[in-house]
């Protein structure tokens, strides 16, 4: 591996706050009553929240977006797998030492690009990183979870950039 990108990418307690107590409460104790509260997560309301909160310009968010994830979000049987990728999303966490470890000892350059207001990853999880990795730039951009819908532009100048600087080879 030459180099990192993460974008709104956990590996960090830090980056687990409020959106995450009902998750972990499934994670500790998987009872219908605790994945029924999870359902929420799977309805339009809730698919067009993760794309437009947080952002500067809600209304510049193409629809296309969530309605199309919400069209495959509600093909029969898909609510039940989404249960169960919360449930296995419960296995990162007790790895995140492993990664911090992998960080510390192979030392990739990291690009961090994170929206700064996003919710469910809150920008707390992107300044841990800092501890663990020496070659890191941290971009904090004013917009929410999908931060490629609002600044694909200032991402990708910004990936072009790292990977310029940071890689041999790489160029503009």
């Amino acid at each position: 591996m030459q180099a990192l990108i993460v974008q709104n990418g956990n590996a960090y307690e830090e980056g687990l706050q409020d959106f995450w107590q009902p998750l972990r409460a499934y994670w500790q104790d998987k009872t219908l009553e605790n994945a029924d509260r999870l359902r929420q997560f799977l309805t339009l309301e809730a698919t067009k929240w993760q794309y437009t909160n947080g952002t500067r310009q809600p209304a510049a968010i193409s629809p296309d977006n969530w309605n199309l994830d919400q069209y495959f979000l509600d093909r029969a049987g898909n609510a039940e797998i989404q249960l169960a990728l919360f449930y296995n999303y419960g296995s990162n966490p007790p790895l995140y030492l492993q990664w911090q470890e992998y960080f510390r000892q192979y030392q990739p350059p990291t690009l961090v690009v994170w929206g700064k207001n996003d919710p469910i990853f809150p920008e707390a999880g992107a300044y841990p990183y800092e501890r663990d990795l020496k070659q890191i730039e941290i971009h904090l951009l004013d917009t929410g979870h999908f931060a490629l819908e609002e600044d694909g532009e200032a991402i990708a100048t910004a990936i072009q950039d790292f990977l310029g600087c940071w890689l041999p080879g790489q160029s503009r």
